[in-house]
Parts: C-alpha cells; structure tokens; sequence
C-alpha cells in the first residue's frame, strides 16, 4: 500500500510540486485550482502547486491507510487498487471534474480521491 502512495505521489509531484499544504480544503477548491496549473515540468515551480500535491499526497495516504485497516480487520476496503498503480492526473482530476460542483463543494479532497479509487479499483464481490 505504500508503494500505492509512492507512485501516486511521484505521479502528481509530476502535475504539481512538493508538499506543504494547508489541511481542510474542499475538493471543489482543490479541483479549481488544480485545473489552472498546466500538467508539465514548470507546474514545479509554481508555489500554489506545491500546496496541492501536499494536500493529494495526505488524501492518498489516509485512503491507503482505510484501505489496509479494512483488510486488516477482514472487511471490505473502499477500494481494491494492485500493489502498484499507474496514475494518470488528467484523467483523474477529469474524474473529479465530473463530480457536480455542488457536491464537490461539501467534498474533502480524501472524498474525491476515495471516489476516484473506488470507481477505478472496485472490489469484487
């Protein structure tokens, strides 16, 4: 699971920066802003992208941590990703894009990104 948040975090250091981000931010502010930075190797040097790789890098953890506590405790995680994944950042902020506005508003960014994994990686019945 921590090769998960690893690779997902090597994948949007890509799309944004380095970690220190403010805690608490709506999925809608998180999306909002994620989708003014260009997804390119400048995207490292704006400040605003840093902020929001931190804030993806907490929600991927603390969704990886549910996950491995759910199989711990022998009940069926939010989702089922493989030990490594490929993560694409435009075709997961165009998932949390299509989320409605108002429902992303009232969203943490770990919702979005609980969202995104399960709709990506569902576990079987």
């Amino acid at each position: 699971m921590s090769r998960i948040i690893l690779i997902a975090g090597l994948a949007l250091a890509l799309a944004a920066g380095s970690a220190t981000a403010q805690s608490g931010m709506t999925l809608d502010a998180f999306v909002t802003r994620a989708n003014r930075i260009p997804l390119n190797p400048t995207a490292m040097l704006r400040p605003d992208a840093h902020r929001l790789k931190g804030e993806a890098e907490r929600a991927f953890r603390t969704v990886g941590d549910e996950i491995e506590a759910a199989r711990t405790a022998g009940r069926t995680p939010p989702a089922c990703p493989p030990a490594q994944i490929n993560l694409n950042v435009r075709q997961m902020l165009d998932f949390l894009n299509g989320i409605p506005q108002p429902r992303r508003q009232r969203m943490t960014v770990t919702d979005g990104i609980r969202s995104w994994m399960a709709s990506r990686y569902p576990c079987g019945a």
